[in-house]
């Protein structure tokens, strides 16, 4: 070969490499297109007016891998605005994109808008949801999975299957309707029964004997925590919400609203079907629908009597919590284990108590944290923050511990400091099972029990290997704790995921805030950013 040709030889390889470097170094794009529109629906049997993804109801799933890109146009065919929403992932840096209306503009309707998400650092099981206005009560919701890379170990082998499954409570009225009974001021009425999938009774599930499965299961309901079981099978608890746990067997499984899990179920037994359960907890009447667990070669349908589930007891459901931990020795999204973040010896700069209560206010039902029943300012408040338009909220609108006072309204926000690490204690007053989530976070839930917290109660928690999770369960008259490291600068809501009780005030936004300006902390506004209320026609600079 001739100098010419080893020369030109060596640079074309070295090209190769730089490509393959940079192809490496880069995280992958998904892109996603749809199209979000009205059609009617017989999940229960009558029609009503449901909200499809693409034709589909449930949506499509999110299939993604740890650091993976997601630009997802949402096209808006709907005669009203839209908004989505991504529940557990973490927007690093970015709560512009969380699909809140504190946070993002709604998409109006015949306009599209681009969301542009990194799953940065993260894996795991979560689920989008429609988070304006009742839209949640007519679908628009569907699952999403981040895989670990693929050199990052996974503590179980590859399953042979991966199922989504939505659970949820379910009205045969369309959403409309519910969201005028909240808008006159009454409660909403017990619901009319429970989804699998989008179906009141018939969703499958295919197995093959021997083999082993995964089932991704999240409560994407309005109101209601749900036991999920299947007859004569056993679950193995391996991952919550982006944990893997330790791997705990159950029988059943409490799925509070806005929760998620992933089980793993062996097909072991004779070749039929077997009944999938989902029914409502702590409920009189209790509401119970079923699928099929349909073996190949299956010898016959699934008959007799649907399996029960746990009693109303309450002691059964929080012994299960607390069972579930964080498995220390597994790897997370990086290829070090989850127990190297030694939470329980970092000690908390603030606890913030956060008490529900229920009441009237002008002669309406609302519902309120801390005496404050969240009423939305006409600009969303991330918005406001960025463009500093004064006048659309206060930071300090709710105070850091129960007042003790009557419900009043206002546009809640409380102020963080970007980097510290805070203790919250949820204290739920009332007889109903609460449900909370914090959009741009997970957490340690590091203890909870019946009565009354105070600072003895800091002595049973469980500062080893608590479960880390971005929505947590309090029991009736009970409190939970949880540990929080604010590293993730911005707007992010916390609210309730009894949605009616969202809807009517039990919530509010927590200002994570730095002075720096540096692209470490906090990404600027997008360039795509739509813009609306007092900022309306604001330019935004582009997104670095």
């Amino acid at each position: 070969m001739s100098r010419g040709k080893m020369q030109a030889l060596l640079v074309l390889l070295l090209c190769i490499a730089i490509n393959l470097y940079i192809g490496a170094a880069e995280s992958p794009y998904r892109f996603f297109d749809w199209n979000v529109t009205y059609s009617t629906i017989y999940p229960l049997g009558v029609p009503q007016q449901g909200i499809l993804i693409n034709g589909q109801f449930p949506g499509p799933d999110i299939h993604s891998v740890t650091n993976d890109n997601l630009i997802i146009n949402v096209h808006n065919s709907l005669d009203v605005p839209f908004l989505l929403s991504w529940n557990g992932v973490q927007n690093r840096r970015n709560s512009f994109e969380d699909g809140v209306y504190g946070t993002t503009c709604p998409i109006p309707p015949g306009k599209n808008f681009t969301y542009i998400l990194q799953v940065k650092d993260q894996i795991g099981s979560f689920y989008y949801f429609p988070s304006l206005g009742f839209h949640k009560a007519a679908g628009g919701f569907g699952g999403i999975r981040i895989l670990s890379r693929p050199l990052i170990p996974v503590p179980f082998p590859q399953p042979a299957e991966d199922y989504t499954v939505l659970i949820g409570d379910w009205y045969k009225s369309n959403h409309t309707v519910l969201q005028r009974i909240l808008d006159n001021g009454h409660k909403l009425p017990f619901p009319d029964g429970i989804l699998i999938n989008g179906r009141g009774s018939g969703a499958t599930f295919n197995v093959e004997q021997g083999k082993t499965y995964r089932f991704r299961i999240s409560n994407v309901g309005l109101q209601n925590s749900l036991n999920f079981r299947i007859e004569g099978h056993k679950m193995k608890l391996v991952e919550v919400e982006g944990t893997h746990t330790v791997q705990t067997t159950f029988s059943s499984l409490d799925v509070h609203l806005g929760q998620s899990y992933s089980v793993l179920v062996t097909a072991d037994q004779p070749a039929k079907d077997y009944y999938v359960v989902t029914s409502s907890r702590f409920t009189n009447p209790v509401l119970t629908t079923t699928g099929v667990l349909r073996y190949a070669n299956s010898a016959g349908s699934a008959s007799g009597p649907i399996p029960g589930g746990p009693t109303i007891q309450i002691d059964w459901s929080l012994n299960q919590a607390r069972a579930i931990r964080t498995n220390l020795t597994a790897s997370g999204p990086r290829p070090n284990p989850q127990g190297s973040y030694h939470y329980g010896m970092i000690n908390t700069s603030r606890t913030i108590r956060i008490q529900n209560s229920a009441g009237q206010v002008n002669r309406k039902q609302r519902y309120a944290l801390n005496s404050v029943s969240f009423v939305p300012a006409d600009t969303p408040l991330k918005l406001a923050d960025y463009f500093k338009i004064g006048g659309v909220f206060r930071v300090g609108s709710i105070s850091y511990s129960p007042t003790g006072g009557g419900i009043y309204l206002d546009t809640a926000v409380m102020g963080a400091d970007y980097r510290s690490f805070v203790e919250i204690v949820f204290e739920n007053t009332e007889n109903i099972v609460q449900s909370y989530h914090l959009d741009g976070y997970s957490f340690f839930v590091v203890g909870m029990d019946g009565g009354t917290w105070s600072e003895a109660s800091r002595k049973q928690y469980n500062l080893h290997d608590a479960i880390f999770r971005s929505t947590t369960q309090v029991y009736p008259k009970s409190w939970t704790a949880i540990w929080v490291a604010l590293d993730n600068v911005g707007m992010w809501n916390l609210r309730s995921e009894f949605w009616a009780r969202q809807y009517l005030g039990q919530q509010f936004y927590l200002r994570v805030y730095t002075t720096s300006t540096s692209l470490r902390d906090e990404f600027p506004i997008p360039k795509n950013a739509l813009t609306c209320g007092r900022a309306a026609g604001r330019r935004t600079r582009p997104f670095a």
